[in-house]
């Protein structure tokens, strides 16, 4: 019985040594991969050659490209710990990065409100089938079709606009000992927080999302558990078969770009928890003094400071 469970427990040091072995060999093979892909651009960025697009399809869900990421990762946190000023212009960057895209995106809700009214008029007072835009040739689609398009500005709150709301602390926070802990436990809930379950999960998101949104623009299709040989060998019978087909027989047809969204989605909220864990490391090391430190948050204007955080 000793000697089965010896063994076992030497089983179990012995995958952890090989998985440590792994990723160590993947970290040093990162910087060749990164190096091969930017001084060979045209082997992944020439889609005039199909391969080329299949090595793309490829590599943006691939182990490679995850420690590409993951070793700039631990480069960029290495020299942001030695150079905190070096670290604040990554987190200045990249939530200034999500607050310009939220604040543009955002007009897609007054767009879509706007886009309401007028299906609303042609139906109930002109009794159109049809909404016609522009001269010569005009853009004319049935208003299924526009009715439809709503969710896509809906779509691009919800994807786009993530990063920006939680920039501005305006994700519902369900607190159960978060208020009533120090300062400092505070920050280290927040960047244990974004490295348990933001990172990876944006991750996760991103690899099923990719090949997801792959499958509809491209026939034959790809598969997360095939290999580059595999996708070489399918792009002799490669074209481009982008999905059109909506819910109804006139309704939107670019449901596509859902599955586009759905990348973007997950690239940023991956960006942001980088973001999120540089600030919490950053408050945590100069203390309560540097809480809301560059924050770029939102205002009503002056004079209206007493309605904010009311609705």
């Amino acid at each position: 019985m000793q000697e089965s469970s010896a063994a076992g427990f030497g089983q179990i040091l012995a995958s952890i040594g090989e998985l440590f072995v792994w990723v160590a060999q993947n970290i040093a093979l990162a910087f060749y991969n990164f190096g091969y892909a930017v001084t060979n651009p045209s082997l992944w960025l020439d889609w005039s050659d199909k391969q080329a697009i299949m090595r793309f399809v490829y590599y943006g869900g691939s182990v490679e490209f995850f420690f590409v990421v993951f070793t700039t990762f631990l480069i960029v946190t290495a020299i942001g710990m030695w150079k905190r000023n070096f670290m604040w212009a990554i987190v200045r960057g990249l939530e200034g990065f999500a607050n310009t895209t939220g604040r543009f995106f955002a007009w897609a809700g007054l767009l879509m409100v706007l886009q309401q009214v007028i299906i609303v008029f042609m139906q109930r007072i002109f009794t159109r089938p049809d909404i016609v835009f522009g001269f010569g040739v005009p853009l004319q689609f049935d208003i299924s079709w526009y009715a439809e398009e709503l969710k896509f500005y809906n779509a691009l709150v919800v994807a786009l606009c993530a990063s920006y709301t939680f920039v501005q602390g305006g994700h519902v926070r369900v607190d159960l000992v978060y208020a009533g802990v120090k300062y400092r436990t505070k920050k280290m809930i927040d960047m244990i927080g974004s490295l348990i379950f933001m990172l990876p999960a944006a991750t996760l998101i991103w690899l099923y999302g990719w090949f997801f949104m792959w499958r509809h623009l491209i026939v034959p299709k790809p598969s997360a558990s095939d290999k580059l040989e595999r996708l070489i060998a399918k792009s002799r019978a490669l074209r481009w078969n982008v999905e059109t087909i909506g819910f109804s027989p006139n309704g939107f047809s670019g449901y596509f770009l859902f599955k586009i969204l759905l990348v973007a989605f997950a690239g940023m909220i991956f960006l942001h928890g980088i973001a999120f864990f540089y600030r919490s490391y950053l408050e945590w090391k100069e203390g309560p003094e540097s809480e809301g430190k560059y924050l770029d948050k939102d205002t009503l204007g002056e004079g209206e400071e007493a309605y904010e955080g009311t609705h």
